[in-house]
């Protein structure tokens, strides 16, 4: 499949003249509703369009694909940043029953674990952990749901190196004015996935001008996001759901920060020693209810009341 997001419509608009009457209902199908064809197996775009499941089969090795799955990945790439948020809740009630929900999302994120395991390139990961070592100040940005990745990448980068800025997103100008010294020695990891962000996509550009190194964690390498990068992350993301699965690029977001603590054990090992000592200090674990209450006392005024009594 070609990078180009209008592939598959070209191949469609090019061969249209030449095809069959059943291939022609179910290319204009397609080019009308790829937003809804994109979530049908092969039998069940059939029954929509009113032709066989082969028939389907055949259009789309006839637009030179190998298969249906390789099809529905080119539909996946027309749709993937264009479904709005009204259009991804009805998909998402369409193809899960109240009964069904919590073993379908379950399921779907192990997938998506699995999926991102199997084609997750350990070159760049490597990369990443190296550029991020080598690097004078690591700067860090996921907006709207991407947020939560952000802070948490950014809590435990902090324990590891002296200078981490997680960017806060409340305008444009606001995230540019904390980039400003940002230059050939720093890096940025970006996180983002459908729909994309463009004040991320902005953070990048801005990066990549100065010089900076630039790290992605998205969801393909046909993301936006990798417009600047030279080290990319692909974890996979649910694209069509009420609520964005980020299962797997939580699970790379854990890999990176162990791979970084390994490298840096002496430090982190260091820190750690010196917060436990904080955290005794001023209890931040223990004890930890402003009216705390001994138990214990309870009991012995219990007893000395019962003695009293009798």
């Amino acid at each position: 499949m070609m990078s180009n997001t209008n592939d598959l419509l070209n191949r469609i608009n090019a061969k249209y003249s030449t095809m069959s009457k059943g291939h022609k209902l179910l290319a204009t199908y397609i080019t009308d509703n790829y937003d809804k064809a994109v979530f049908l197996t092969a039998a069940k775009m059939g029954e929509t369009v009113g032709i066989s499941e082969s028939t389907v089969v055949r259009f789309a090795t006839s637009l030179g694909y190998k298969g249906y799955p390789d099809f529905q990945k080119a539909l996946e790439e027309l749709v993937r940043n264009k479904l709005n948020s009204v259009q991804r809740m009805e998909v998402t009630y369409g193809r899960i029953s109240q009964s069904q929900i919590l073993e379908t999302v379950l399921q779907s994120d192990r997938d998506k674990i699995k999926t991102t395991l199997e084609k997750i390139d350990a070159d760049a990961f490597d990369l990443a952990v190296d550029t991020i070592l080598q690097s004078r100040k690591i700067y860090i940005v996921g907006i709207r749901s991407c947020a939560p990745l952000a802070s948490f990448l950014a809590f435990y980068m902090n324990l590891m190196f002296e200078d981490v800025c997680l960017l806060t997103t409340n305008s444009s100008s606001e995230l540019f004015e904390q980039m400003v010294r940002i230059g050939k020695d720093d890096v940025i990891i970006g996180i983002s996935f459908p729909r994309y962000s463009m004040r991320t996509l902005k953070a990048l550009e801005f990066a990549n001008n100065r010089s900076a190194k630039v790290i992605t964690i998205t969801d393909s390498i046909h993301s936006p996001m990798n417009l600047y990068s030279s080290c990319n992350l692909i974890a996979d993301s649910d694209m069509a759901s009420i609520v964005d699965s980020l299962v797997a690029p939580l699970s790379v977001i854990n890999a990176l920060i162990v791979a970084l603590c390994m490298k840096k054990q002496n430090i982190v090992a260091k820190t750690l020693t010196e917060l436990e000592d904080i955290w005794n200090e001023y209890q931040v674990y223990e004890n930890d209810e402003i009216d705390y209450i001994d138990d214990s006392i309870k009991v012995h005024y219990a007893k000395l009341g019962d003695s009293q009594d009798e």
